[in-house]
């Protein structure tokens, strides 16, 4: 062991020499020392307050004014001086001529009516002098339909019950009006009509109705009657009723019945007319109004 002490001590001295001469002859390699780092002084740093902000106004918006360009405006050819005028291009309006009725005057107190006839309702009084207007007149001239002045609505009177102050009656034409219309009551049921010769007979069941509205019947009819047609109105107390019908017109006669209260009618039934035996038979229809 002391033999191995005796080599390696020797060895490694040596080696230790070997590496001192290594580094002396490598150049020594520079070393950079640390410099300091200055520390910066703070400084203050100005805060910048904020400031008003000006707004930018726009300038007012200016619209537009459009301008049309010249046109070239078609020069009209100098029209020769004369005496023929030229047409105007307005059309001349002809005025349509408003009906002015005939006027007249009451001559004694009256009933005016809904119907031309005593049988129908009463509507208003008339009184001596009283002004109206003659609007129409019924089949036969008899009746006349009036306007009275101081009364807002028309209605019927006897024509020999009007004076006639200015106007021509002759021209009016026949009409026939409607009559009051009533919910109260209900028509008859049914209505029936039988012929003997020229007379007819009509019959129906009766309405309830109340004493104080009570009115009876009304019948509607247009008569063939020495060979013309002719309307006639009947107020019936009872529910029998007879009429004169003849034969000889070109027209077939016909009726209709309602029931009358004081308030008005109500619908009308269709009463189915007999032929005559003279007559030429021909549809029936509802009689016009």
């Amino acid at each position: 062991m002391s033999r191995t002490l005796v080599i390696a001590v020797p060895l490694a001295a040596g080696a230790l020499c070997l590496g001192f001469v290594a580094g002396l002859a490598i150049p020594a390699r520079p070393f950079a020392a640390p410099t300091a780092t200055p520390t910066p002084t703070p400084t203050s740093t100005p805060t910048i307050m904020p400031s008003a902000t000006p707004t930018a106004t726009l300038p007012p918006t200016e619209t537009p004014t459009f301008t049309p360009l010249p046109t070239s405006t078609p020069t009209d050819t100098p029209t020769p001086s004369g005496p023929t005028a030229r047409p105007s291009r307005t059309p001349s309006i002809t005025p349509t001529p408003t009906f002015d009725p005939p006027h007249g005057r009451v001559l004694e107190q009256a009933n005016c009516r809904y119907g031309p006839g005593a049988a129908y309702l009463y509507e208003w009084g008339l009184y001596p002098k009283n002004h109206v207007d003659i609007l129409a007149t019924n089949q036969l001239g008899d009746w006349y339909y009036i306007h009275p002045w101081y009364f807002q609505g028309d209605c019927w009177v006897r024509a020999d019950l009007i004076e006639v102050l200015d106007g021509d009656v002759s021209t009016l034409r026949p009409f026939y009006g409607i009559l009051p219309f009533s919910e109260l009551y209900k028509p008859p049921r049914y209505v029936e009509a039988v012929r003997e010769g020229d007379i007819v007979t009509i019959s129906w069941p009766e309405v309830w109705m109340t004493e104080d509205d009570y009115r009876g019947y009304l019948i509607e009819a247009w008569l063939c009657q020495d060979g013309q047609l002719i309307f006639q109105a009947f107020n019936i107390d009872g529910t029998r009723w007879s009429v004169t019908d003849q034969a000889g017109c070109l027209q077939p006669s016909g009726g209709r019945l309602y029931t009358a209260e004081k308030h008005g009618y109500t619908e009308w039934r269709l009463i189915p007319w007999p032929l005559h035996p003279g007559s030429t038979p021909t549809p029936q229809s509802t009689p016009s109004s």
